[in-house]
């Protein structure tokens, strides 16, 4: 056995949205030794804590290229201690494109609603000129092989139109020729599978759980949020994604709640977008 078979050691069935069964290969532990794996991070929103949580397990899996997907601001207590690792993470080769959040930092006229404005006021005034020149040159997307890595709907990434069915998905996909689209935005994680007939079905893998996005479909990940989940899990989540066995992982971590919290009210900022963090929503 050879290739990316020789790592399954069984299946187990998910059941989809559209009422379809994938199955969903089972890896050893062993899959990700040696090989180039990406770590894949979304939505860290000024959460150093998390970030730091999610950088320390990647590297624990053998990371060697990271991507960041935007949103790197904004809500959170610490903008300026994340976007000083992103920087220092992209002169070191890593990928980031811009996020919403990034957009408002950088842009005084862009339209919010009142909890948005306020920490978006906020952050401008704890960034440098640096730092802001750094979010305003960020691109919208970035094709990587078989991969596009965008924020939002890649379709007309300027727009931030979330995704969040099989819909959205399928408008995104027709935007690329990509086969696999990778973004974040929505803050609750999704895999979306096109068929060769153009049929879309969504399901929401389990942590850990290895899905083998093969080469027979297109793929819309939508991954978990690193610095501010809303799907009841307050957990920090990010992706990894092996593009030899061709498999991804959500991964789910705890971290420093409390401190991150205690940031975001030493920053007095709005209370809730610390209280939210407690319940991931």
């Amino acid at each position: 056995m050879s290739g990316p078979d020789r790592y399954l050691s069984g299946p187990f069935f998910v059941q989809c949205d559209s009422g379809d069964l994938w199955v969903i290969l089972r890896y050893s532990a062993s899959l990700h030794g040696g090989m180039r794996v990406i770590a894949l991070f979304g939505d860290i929103h000024s959460n150093i804590q998390a970030l730091e949580a999610c950088l320390e397990d990647a590297e624990a899996h053998g990371v060697t290229r990271h991507v960041f997907l935007g949103d790197f601001v904004g809500y959170g207590g610490d903008p300026g201690k994340v976007l000083a690792k992103i920087e220092a993470l992209v002169s070191d080769g890593a990928v980031a494109v811009k996020g919403n959040h990034d957009d408002m930092a950088s842009d005084f006229d862009r339209e919010m609603n009142e909890t948005a404005a306020s920490a978006a006021n906020w952050t401008r005034s704890q960034l440098s000129r640096d730092q802001q020149a750094f979010l305003d040159a960020l691109p919208m997307l970035v094709e990587d092989e078989d991969r596009l890595y965008v924020h939002a709907d890649a379709s007309a990434p300027e727009k931030w139109r979330y995704v969040t069915d099989c819909a959205s998905a399928q408008l995104s996909l027709e935007g690329t020729q990509s086969r696999i689209v990778i973004c974040g935005h929505v803050h609750q994680p999704a895999i979306y599978g096109q068929a060769s007939d153009g049929s879309i079905s969504r399901f929401v893998p389990g942590d850990e759980a290895k899905v083998p996005l093969l080469s027979s479909r297109r793929w819309h990940v939508v991954l978990p949020s690193v610095g501010q989940p809303r799907d009841g899990n307050p957990l920090a989540g990010y992706g990894l994604y092996d593009p030899v066995s061709r498999q991804l992982e959500f991964r789910r971590l705890p971290y420093d709640i409390d401190g991150a919290a205690a940031s975001i009210r030493a920053a007095g900022l709005p209370g809730r977008l610390a209280d939210r963090l407690h319940v991931g929503r």
